[in-house]
């Protein structure tokens, strides 16, 4: 059976897409780091909808815990492989580049590139072993784009992980692995509860913040077979903000 894992699957972006992942029928991974409460709330929801769900816990900045989790999940599914990677998980620590921790510049880079790596490293050869391949949708953002005053953190590693997108889409592609990337604009999420939303929706030709679904619902298209010709890509979701 395909499995999706989705990587921040607790919150926000990553909710909606594990929703999505069981209204098409599919086996989802709702991976978490530390949130438990919130990771057991998508899995209801999941479930009250249908769909089937278990919870991987692991951190996607550390190596060790990826691997155990994902070669133990392995383990106890040997005729099951993860055909659909989503990797959400990312953080914000916004600054001004003079006044930037270096903590704050590794963790960010750490949670969204290095996990980004560790994480699909780890699925690949099984991914492109199988003859129907794959899909990996990597969660870019505007940010990555165009850059944005404060998130030069944030920047670099969602603009790093768009040239990634970009590399690895033409290595796999003849195994027929699709990898692309999403790039949502302001996205209604705990990602930007503390953002001045009015002040900001003044920018968005639509007015207004993207939801979730919406996000999602792009997801879902690129992992079905229908979008089994579109690799490489960086789709752009923000209200005619940037493009």
């Amino acid at each position: 059976m395909k499995y999706a894992l989705v990587t921040g699957g607790s919150r926000g972006i990553g909710k909606a897409v594990c929703l999505k992942f069981a209204q098409m029928g599919v086996p989802v991974l709702i991976n978490y780091h530390s949130n438990e409460t919130a990771a057991l709330d998508v899995l209801k929801c999941v479930q009250s909808i249908g769909g089937t769900a278990y919870l991987l816990q692991f951190d996607v900045a550390s190596e060790k815990d990826v691997s155990s989790a994902i070669e133990r999940w392995e383990d106890e599914h040997p005729d099951d492989y993860i055909a659909y990677l989503v990797n959400n998980a990312g953080i914000r620590k916004d600054n001004l580049m003079f006044m930037m921790p270096e903590k704050d510049w590794h963790d960010v880079i750490d949670v969204t590139l290095n996990g980004f790596y560790y994480v699909t490293r780890k699925l690949l050869p099984k991914m492109m072993m199988r003859r129907h391949g794959g899909r990996i949708i990597n969660m870019a953002s505007l940010s990555g784009l165009k850059g944005m005053p404060g998130q030069t953190n944030y920047s670099a590693a969602k603009g790093a992980l768009i040239g990634a997108t970009k590399a690895l889409a033409q290595e796999t592609a003849s195994r027929n692995v699709t990898v692309n990337a999403i790039a949502p604009g302001f996205i209604e999420s705990d990602m930007t509860k503390d953002l001045p939303q009015e002040e900001l929706k003044k920018l968005v030709p639509m007015n207004r913040f993207g939801r979730p679904e919406e996000v999602a619902a792009l997801v879902g298209f690129l992992c079905s077979d229908e979008a089994g010709y579109i690799t490489g890509e960086v789709i752009n979701i923000n209200g005619g903000l940037y493009s």
